[in-house]
């Protein structure tokens, strides 16, 4: 197996929006990411990636991009975004930016100019058909809730729009659009990034004709369009065409957020003989709560489940593909409160969390403020709420479906995207630190408990445990590129594995779950000495590991030889 920078790096996503703002406009920005770089240096991560900071309306918060080439005002200038990557590099770490080209805003002058005649040189860098019968031309649903198609009055056709209506989707079938995309990623390269991570990248390419969905849900008016758009017919073609023009110019890392693949789709998109990208985003386990009629629709999680989902996908990649391992990120809630215990063992659950994403085969991401252990929130009424996806669900759940509130309200504090997206809490201070004016969303009102201030002054905190996790991953290459392999398959509380390398072994104990747990090492893991690397308790080194007691969330990590 290949070694590479990427494989071996952490990376560590920014929100822009909620992470510091240096204003007090109560927005994040440039500055204030600028002002934190040395506690991310402290930390220990290798990379940035930096969700949109482009010029954007910010109906979808930056993911509907007006001019891929200058900053949000809000954000800040192109000359602090320089500062910011200056800054970066001469700490030795590096900048991947967010690409957004599955769709652009309605506000970019490129749709400008297709919307406003059929003839128009620009009309076929967007998806435009004639309306069927009166209605749409097909029953796709929009990610966002509604239609994915928009009716225009003005050329009296519609345009897809797989998000929001104010981000149409880019026709990736037209290859002029494909070398303005091309362009625009070899002019950031040229400013010196270090890669890109791809926004729904495995949608660019639509099945031809567009056909309507097979009806799943009857009580629906729209259906899940998705076997016609995801994985599409040229997706590959179009990334080896990518990687080509771009990519393979530079030594950078690539990946991509890819909805709806499977370990097979990803051996494809990561092989290293494909020339398309080192690693992509998989979504089984963040599905692993979600009923059969998606997201909102909770049940709750198994531990057999996911033991099930992570093996398969750290099996079927080793030595083709490289994972990527995250458990949460600005889309998803908050992995303490969805995977731990936000309560009682608050602490220990994500330091027991942070232990398995960082000793698996991979590249870890931590998004910001899970390093303090920040949880989800549960804001008194949906006025609260900023998200789009949420706000759209709640007036269709409770105005079209006439669901009771409070229950759409339950599935929202479990799973809302504003979990993710409330202001990193920095200090005790008014609204944690983060801003001298009023938040854009409001703070989480736990921030006098849980902030970086607190965490950076305990030696025993969640972020001192991070840096340490970091630490092992650049000593021991075992970490990194150890070959996976699971014990107590059908056990629902412990969650144990190995990962050998060469004539070591690691071996990975933790326990998911808030009872005591009796552990018994399986036979098959034979050795004569042991380290322990780390744990979330206090562990008495000389102890025997064949059976022992484990604590609450307990998480050891010993090498074995």
């Amino acid at each position: 197996m290949e070694r590479k920078w990427w494989k071996e790096s952490v990376i560590y996503q920014i929100y822009p929006r909620s992470f510091m703002d240096s204003n007090g406009d109560g927005i994040g920005d440039l500055q204030g990411i600028i002002s934190k770089l040395d506690y991310l240096k402290e930390l220990g991560v290798d990379v940035i990636w930096l969700s949109p900071v482009y010029q954007s309306p910010n109906d979808d918060n930056g993911y509907d991009i007006s001019n891929y080439q200058e900053i949000m005002d809000e954000f800040g200038t192109m000359e602090d975004w320089e500062q910011l990557l200056d800054g970066l590099h001469s700490r030795e770490m590096k900048l991947i930016m967010d690409l957004v080209v599955n769709h652009t805003s309605d506000e970019h002058p490129w749709f400008i100019e297709s919307r406003s005649s059929k003839d128009n040189p620009y009309r076929d860098y967007y998806i435009w058909r004639s309306g069927k019968n009166g209605k749409e031309p097909n029953n796709w649903e929009s990610a966002f809730s509604g239609s994915a198609w928009q009716y225009d009055e003005k050329t009296d056709e519609y345009y897809l729009h797989l998000f929001s209506k104010k981000q149409p989707d880019l026709n990736w079938e037209n290859p002029k659009v494909r070398q303005e995309v091309y362009e625009m990623m070899t002019w950031w390269l040229d400013k010196g990034i270090d890669g890109f991570r791809m926004d729904v990248i495995n949608f660019i390419s639509k099945v031809e004709d567009l056909p309507s969905a097979p009806i799943q849900n009857p009580n629906k008016p729209y259906q899940s369009g998705g076997q016609f758009f995801v994985n599409g017919p040229r997706i590959h073609e179009f990334l080896q065409e990518m990687n080509r023009e771009v990519l393979s110019k530079y030594d950078i890392m690539t990946v991509g957020e890819t909805p709806g693949v499977t370990p097979q789709d990803a051996v494809l998109y990561t092989g290293e003989d494909r020339h398309e990208l080192n690693m992509v985003f998989q979504f089984e386990l963040m599905d692993v709560d979600s009923g059969p009629n998606g997201k909102w629709d909770l049940k709750p999680w198994k531990l057999t489940e996911i033991k099930r989902i992570m093996s398969k996908w750290q099996n079927e990649l080793n030595g083709k593909g490289w994972n990527s391992l995250y458990m949460n990120n600005h889309d998803q809630p908050r992995m303490v409160s969805r995977f731990g215990n936000d309560t009682t063992y608050r602490i220990p659950s994500a330091k027991m969390l942070a232990t398995f994403l960082h000793t698996l085969q991979g590249t870890p991401y931590i998004y910001q403020g899970e390093e303090i252990g920040m949880t989800n929130v549960r804001f008194d009424t949906i006025d609260d709420y900023r998200d789009i996806e949420t706000l759209n669900m709640y007036k269709e759940y409770v105005n079209e479906r006439h669901i009771d509130p409070q229950k759409v309200m339950e599935s929202i504090y479990v799973k809302g995207r504003d979990n993710a997206r409330t202001p990193m809490q920095w200090d005790e201070s008014e609204h944690a630190g983060f801003t001298t004016g009023t938040p854009w969303i409001a703070v989480n009102p736990n921030y006098k408990e849980i902030n970086a201030k607190k965490a950076l002054e305990d030696p025993d905190s969640i972020f001192q445990y991070y840096k340490k996790l970091i630490q092992l991953r650049k000593e021991h290459p075992i970490i990194v590129y150890g070959d996976y392999k699971l014990l107590l398959e059908d056990d629902e509380k412990i969650y144990a594995y190995t990962r050998s390398f060469g004539k070591q072994k690691l071996l990975v104990i933790l326990n998911f779950s808030k009872d005591q747990v009796p552990f018994h090492l399986p036979e098959e893991v034979q050795f004569n000495s042991k380290e322990l690397l780390i744990s979330n308790y206090s562990v008495n080194e000389a102890q025997e590991i064949k059976q022992f007691s484990l604590q609450p969330y307990e998480a050891r990590v010993y090498l074995v030889s």
